[in-house]
């Protein structure tokens, strides 16, 4: 059986298909500000920050991604008001929330009756457990993202490329990046049941990084990423299915090796 074969005979498969297609929507649009804003090291602190809010979340008996979603915005919000009055100590606050964030969610599920799987998926990644609900939770996250990206896409493009040129413009920056910071709050949210959190940058900023090199436009930036997203996800999932592989990883090692082998066909 081939994979594609597969895809329509497995429910679970077909749930892990259509979810990778969905987290590459999102991972193409806000992955290319982060790559055009240079804050990959802001998305990570996120990232980590999420483990302390599921692992909460799990020990209360509430679902994992509840907690992920809030405690992804509430890292993005600390984090903008970091970036906005403690500049100066910027690097050393975020590495903080990145290892304490990571060091409660493993507390949290230490205290936690039973053999954690679940969770252990969303550090490690693991599409193949996505279920129905978690496909409209994505859609929804997708279609969020996508809404307040065409509603704000000129003034989130004068933020990314020129910020004082914003400011004279009379452009509330402070709040624009903010809101950037809570797209990439959900994004990574999406992401997490994909590669996991370990791998979530890989999947962030490498389509992103990949599609840079070949367009010069934002937008034309943001449809090559999304392609090179799907691309990526997709065919790690087959690998996986063919080579009995864990998904998250061959997703980022096929960004890596797709970012290295363009720099290598762009290199002048």
């Amino acid at each position: 059986m081939t994979f594609f074969e597969a895809v329509f005979q497995l429910d679970f498969l077909l749930y892990a298909f259509v979810g990778a297609l969905l987290a590459s929507v999102a991972c193409g649009i806000v992955g290319s500000y982060v790559v055009v804003r240079r804050i990959g090291y802001m998305a990570g602190g996120i990232a980590h920050a999420v483990l302390g809010g599921m692992g909460l979340a799990y020990f209360l008996g509430q679902p994992p991604m509840s907690g992920a979603l809030l405690s992804a915005l509430a890292a993005a919000l600390l984090i903008s008001w970091v970036n906005h009055c403690a500049s100066q100590q910027e690097d050393t606050i975020i590495s903080a929330l990145w290892a304490v964030g990571m060091a409660t969610g493993i507390l949290f599920i230490a205290r936690t009756p039973g053999y954690n799987v679940d969770l252990m998926s969303y550090l490690f990644g693991n599409i193949l457990m996505i279920a129905p609900q978690d496909l409209l939770f994505i859609a929804l996250l997708d279609t969020a993202i996508l809404a307040l990206t065409l509603l704000l896409y000129r003034q989130l493009l004068l933020v990314c490329f020129d910020p004082e040129f914003a400011v004279i413009r009379g452009l509330r920056v402070s709040v624009l990046q903010t809101l950037l910071l809570c797209l990439i709050a959900l994004t990574v949210v999406i992401l997490i049941q994909i590669v996991g959190l370990i791998l979530v940058i890989a999947l962030l900023t490498l389509p992103a990084a990949t599609a840079r090199l070949f367009v010069t436009s934002l937008s034309g930036m943001m449809i090559l990423a999304t392609l090179i997203g799907s691309i990526a996800t997709v065919a790690g999932l087959a690998l996986s299915f063919h080579f009995d592989l864990p998904a998250g990883a061959l997703t980022a090692l096929l960004c890596g090796s797709l970012y290295l082998l363009s720099m290598l066909i762009r290199r002048p």
